[in-house]
């Protein structure tokens, strides 16, 4: 029995392994622009709204000029720092398989999310695509989400986020949505399990083997 007719996935450490590129990159222009060194616990910090609010909040004046460096950065080095997770493209290849309406809902700024997404070759996959910048409140409001089920005429009881955050589980609780945490690569992690979300999977395969019963 098919329980699920719409699934949304998050992108940074849930699709992609591009944490460690972010942290590189905001390094690059806070050292460029600021002459300062930003430990990945700070950038962490500053996670929520979207690159270009970060930016334009310690920018200030040199905001355009760092805003394009930062995208050009991230580009020109996601191929070697980043990477879709091995089984991801088969989870979603079978998602589709089923007829099942497929989402993005990100924090990341519509630049680098269409950036990573062409990049590892799944820009077409999906139905929907919700960023930082097509929202008027960042994760954990339930825009996102919200737009995606409204669009598609989806009942809630069988919509599932899937992320690895503390913000998407708030932001599932939030839409009245079912949330699956994925904790391959959390930066997050103790948190996300204390969090308790209706489905915790620590690697892509036990996805797959959930969906795979939930699809059917």
């Amino acid at each position: 029995m098919k329980n699920f007719d719409g699934i949304i996935f998050d992108v940074d450490g849930t699709l992609t392994s591009t944490n460690e590129l972010i942290f590189a990159t905001f390094r690059h222009v806070t050292e460029k622009y600021l002459n300062k060194k930003v430990t990945d616990e700070e950038i962490i910090s500053l996670f929520g709204p979207t690159e270009d609010v970060i930016l334009k909040e310690f920018m200030k004046d040199d905001f355009d000029e760092a805003r394009k460096d930062y995208l050009d950065f991230y580009e020109a080095r996601h191929h070697l720092m980043a990477d879709v997770y091995p089984g991801i493209k088969d989870v979603l290849n079978f998602i589709k398989s089923r007829g099942v309406k497929l989402s993005v809902y990100t924090g990341k700024g519509r630049g680098s999310t269409l950036i990573t997404l062409r990049k590892i070759g799944m820009i077409e996959m999906f139905d929907m695509i919700v960023t930082g910048d097509d929202i008027e409140d960042h994760k954990p409001s339930p825009e996102g989400i919200d737009v995606f089920v409204e669009k598609f005429g989806l009942k809630r009881e069988r919509v599932l986020m899937i992320g690895d955050a503390p913000a998407d589980i708030i932001a599932a609780r939030n839409a009245n949505v079912k949330i699956a945490s994925v904790v391959w690569d959390s930066y997050a992690k103790e948190k996300v399990l204390s969090m308790a979300g209706d489905y915790v999977f620590e690697t892509v395969d036990e996805l797959m083997i959930f969906l795979k019963d939930n699809l059917e």
